[in-house]
């Protein structure tokens, strides 16, 4: 079996192109890979294109903003542009602002299901979210039992950036709290999955099978999170 285990998030995410599609998930608090983003910032890759839920909180915690910040980003797609106050502007709303850096806007559910039916090898899916809206234009239209849905793609990506609460040697992950929002669809769509784990990684069957959220078979690469980590 390939050892997946990496001795630090350096070399976790070294390889890490420019122009790399990169996911990750969010909702605060123990659902962001902190240390992996901490760690793709020092390697320093450009011209990404990132996939996450919001674009970066106002504080001082490393998030997705982080690389946002440092002119690493090109791209943002997420569910969230802005922050919840008008006069809160955060370093996306800035550079979008300065026409310095693309957006893609799209509903949080629409969101997660491209993400789902990249992993599950689906081709597309009709939805009525965005029905009459400007994210609908350009789109096909069709009408199913009287109601109007448009055609969304799937949404695939090179790397995902995962945190888990416990994992095994293969992989195998157990997430909690906010870490089974995104965490384990964008495990699947990704090219290669990195993870980052809060507890000692164990030997198969060690976890629980009712408690493994995610299989290793999508995991490619793991990194303990050291004592003085984040």
């Amino acid at each position: 079996m390939k050892n997946k285990i990496l001795s630090n998030f350096d070399e976790a995410v070294a390889d890490v192109p420019d122009g790399s599609t990169v996911m990750f998930p969010g909702f605060g608090g123990v659902g962001l890979p902190r240390n992996l983003i901490a760690a793709l910032h020092r390697q320093g890759a450009k011209n990404l294109t990132g996939v996450s839920n919001n674009a970066g909180a106002l504080d001082d915690l490393v998030d997705v903003g982080t690389l946002v910040e440092a002119g690493q980003m090109s791209k943002m797609i997420c569910a969230f542009t802005a922050a919840t106050h008008p006069s809160r502007v955060t370093p996306f709303v800035r550079l979008y602002n300065n026409d310095e850096i693309e957006a893609e806007l799209v509903p949080q559910g629409t969101l997660a299901e491209r993400i789902r039916a990249a992993g599950a090898g689906i081709g597309g899916f009709y939805t009525p979210s965005s029905v009459g809206t400007e994210l609908a234009e350009g789109k096909e239209h069709r009408e199913i039992n009287g109601r109007t849905y448009v055609l969304e793609h799937p949404l695939p990506a090179d790397y995902a950036f995962i945190r888990a609460y416990k994992a095994d040697t293969f992989g195998n992950l157990q997430f909690r709290l906010t870490q089974r929002n995104f965490n384990p669809i964008m495990a699947m769509a990704a090219t290669i999955t990195v993870v980052e784990v809060e507890n000692d990684i164990v030997e198969v069957g060690e976890i629980e099978p009712d408690h493994i959220h995610l299989p290793g078979i999508y995991v490619n690469r793991i990194v303990r999170i050291p004592s003085d980590g984040i």
